[in-house]
């Protein structure tokens, strides 16, 4: 990692994309698109063939499905305080979601007429947690959550297995606290054919929620010409605009903390101080030395990694809003003006105390956030990813009445002439109405 004087921002603007891996690649798609045209014709047979080749875990067809008993023994692998902070998360996470919901219902009346915006749950969806080297029991509470407070009826959930042949006993245990019943111990690009296309045990679902690796990224969108997707979610993202009244040591943890999710993470610090960007660098140097995964860190740094010195604000604002990142930290002295003016950022946390660590695992804020630049027109994972809208009208006689001519002028423009009748004929004398 270097500090990159950002004097030439349009050249810099062309640099920033090189930070990420390519959304497209021929060779990656092809090998995808052939594991799921595996998974449509064979079924069950495919997943338990692509479990043992990836995950290196022998598998019965008929014991995809996670058993009741199964999660009943992971709470004895995991500790109160883990199971007291999954449920506190969840209750956050709710009060949230639930207020969200509230406001997309309401009533309007104009003239007669009275339109209600009701919402109606998705009938089936499947949330993907990922595993493998990592267990993620905070992404199962982040996607299954928001469906759970928007009514969906039935939630699938598809994790891959340890050397156990099990989900991480955490990750079924944050499933059981959400009730669900339908986990699957199958991961890769495989799980996310299997719950688009179905198998013998796993039904089809409506839509596909959650992050995974490139494969896991491809295979959605390559499914989502059939089945509705979240949004691509590749590799984690974190950039930190600062200014001179930043602590640097803060800024430093805070990248070395979302370094530590993967080689293929994207962290930055944009600042318009060039002694703040020295002291940080020395800040991450030492951080490095203590930190167990120090390896992770430095390869994510020295790939993807940068430090950038801006001359004004306005410089920064505009690298990100170009960048779209997953996560921007304001860490400036007024960080109100550049609030409104970012438009172009997965979520944005204000201020020392407010660290990317923070709406990861407490704040009530998702953390299943647009990556590789989707920033620019996707969100965060809500509820409103798991409703579909519906207005219910209702108009009085009168106030058809009242609409007759508007609807004479715009039927006849669009050459439409049984609009009109369909109206006019509620009037017409000798007719009931």
């Amino acid at each position: 990692m270097k500090i990159i004087d950002a004097s030439n921002i349009a050249s810099i603007k062309q640099e920033l994309p090189r930070k990420r891996l390519q959304k497209r690649n021929g060779e990656l798609e092809a090998y995808v698109r052939e594991i799921i045209r595996k998974v449509q014709t064979e079924g069950d047979i495919a997943l338990v063939e692509f479990t043992k080749k990836f995950d290196k875990v022998s598998l019965e067809a008929g014991s995809l499905k996670v058993s009741k008993e199964e999660i009943s023994e992971a709470y004895a692998k995991v500790t109160e305080d883990q199971i007291h902070a999954l449920k506190s998360m969840k209750e956050r996470l709710e009060v949230v979601e639930r207020k969200v919901l509230e406001k997309l219902k309401l009533t309007v009346k104009v003239d007669g007429v009275q339109i209600d915006i009701c919402t109606r749950p998705l009938r089936r969806v499947g949330c993907y947690v990922p595993g493998g080297k990592a267990a993620y029991p905070s992404t199962l509470l982040m996607t299954v959550v928001p469906a759970l407070v928007a009514g969906v009826p039935n939630i699938v959930v598809c994790s891959p297995p340890d050397k156990n042949g099990l989900p991480n006993p955490l990750t079924l245990v944050a499933a059981d606290i959400c009730g669900v019943d339908e986990v699957y111990r199958v991961g890769g690009p495989q799980a996310i054919a299997a719950m688009a296309y179905g198998t013998q045990t796993i039904k089809p679902v409506d839509k596909i929620v959650g992050p995974g690796n490139i494969y896991v990224t491809m295979a959605k969108m390559l499914v989502s010409h059939d089945v509705t997707i979240d949004f691509p979610a590749g590799p984690s993202e974190l950039l930190v605009l600062a200014d001179e009244t930043a602590n640097p040591r803060y800024v430093a943890l805070d990248m070395c903390a979302q370094a530590e999710h993967g080689p293929d993470t994207v962290v930055g610090l944009i600042t318009t101080s060039k002694s703040l960007a020295e002291k940080t660098f020395r800040e991450i140097e030492e951080l490095l030395k203590l930190s167990p995964r120090r390896e992770i860190i430095a390869r994510a740094l020295s790939n993807n990694g940068f430090i950038m010195v801006c001359k004004t604000l306005e410089e920064m604002i505009e690298l990100i809003n170009d960048f779209a990142p997953e996560h921007v930290e304001l860490m400036l002295e007024n960080p109100e003006e550049a609030i409104e003016r970012i438009f172009a950022a997965g979520i944005i946390l204000v201020g020392p105390y407010s660290p990317a660590s923070l709406s990861d695992y407490y704040g009530g804020t998702n953390h299943v956030l647009p990556t590789g630049g989707y920033g620019k027109f996707f969100s965060a994972l809500s509820c409103l990813d798991f409703v579909k809208r519906i207005a219910v009208l209702k108009c009085s006689r009168e106030g058809l009445f009242k609409a007759r001519e508007h609807i004479k002028i715009l039927s006849e423009a669009e050459n439409l002439p049984c609009h009109f009748k369909a109206v006019e004929g509620r009037f017409t004398i000798g007719k009931s109405g």
